[in-house]
């Protein structure tokens, strides 16, 4: 199957993002936003699990049998999960504790078993690599929208202890915007992350509209103009 890797990527990243455009693996994003830098770490694991299930999925496509692809797709996620769990459990300790279960319960994310299915068991390694990658920025675009929003009406601050659970290389996003900020709890609770959801998905949809319009307009100028040299002609 030939991918237009540019469509694949706008797909990925905005049109059929999979918070925005899909809603779906709304319960790690509700759980785990409340600063900006827990969405980062997990955006961080759903890309490293979504690149490489993708890559395996498509190297045994020709193997797995139609009737078993479900079940295979599912193992195969799993151990992805528990390598990347192990990983982060051994090198970024701290953000591990923060994120807990919801690292092996990305397992369940029906986003990873839909593109394993819709895209990677079709196409390329390197095609669903790619396709992979573009999902997961999409996601982790989502998480950090929705963490900065809640920490930021929350607590005043943008990326709090990234140092701390990223590594001493990020300490330099650690941002104070509110100076003296009493805070909001609302946002840092999970009704906070309803709200702020809520307000990002209206404005998508506003700009996608937005868009759309300034498009559609373009087109029928151009009909316009095509016309009239025709007329002229």
């Amino acid at each position: 199957m030939t991918v237009n890797y540019k469509i694949n990527a706008r797909e990925g990243l905005w049109t059929n993002n999979i918070v925005f455009s899909q809603m779906l693996a709304l319960c790690p994003l509700l759980a785990v936003t409340g600063t900006a830098t827990n969405g980062l770490g997990m955006g961080f694991a759903t890309i490293a699990v979504l690149v490489a299930s993708g890559l395996t999925v498509s190297l045994f496509r020709n193997v797995i049998t139609p009737e078993v692809r479900i079940p295979t797709f599912v193992l195969i996620i799993a151990t992805i999960v528990t390598l990347v769990d192990m990983i982060m459990n051994a090198w970024m300790h701290e953000l591990y504790k923060v994120l807990g279960l919801f690292i092996p319960l990305i397992v369940t994310n029906c986003a990873i078993l839909g593109r394993a299915e819709a895209f990677a068991s079709k196409n390329s390694v390197g095609a669903s690599a790619f396709d992979g990658l573009m999902m997961g920025l999409g996601f982790t675009l989502a998480l950090v929208l929705l963490g900065a929003v809640r920490e930021i009406i929350g607590s005043g601050t943008l990326f709090a202890n990234a140092a701390l659970l990223l590594g001493e290389h990020f300490s330099f996003m650690e941002t104070t915007i509110i100076p003296n900020y009493r805070g909001f709890l609302l946002f840092a609770l999970p009704p906070g992350g309803f709200i702020a959801l809520g307000f990002l998905i209206a404005a998508k949809r506003l700009l996608d509209n937005r868009v759309s319009d300034v498009n559609e307009q373009e087109t029928e100028s151009n009909k316009s103009k095509e016309f009239i040299k025709l007329v002229e002609v």
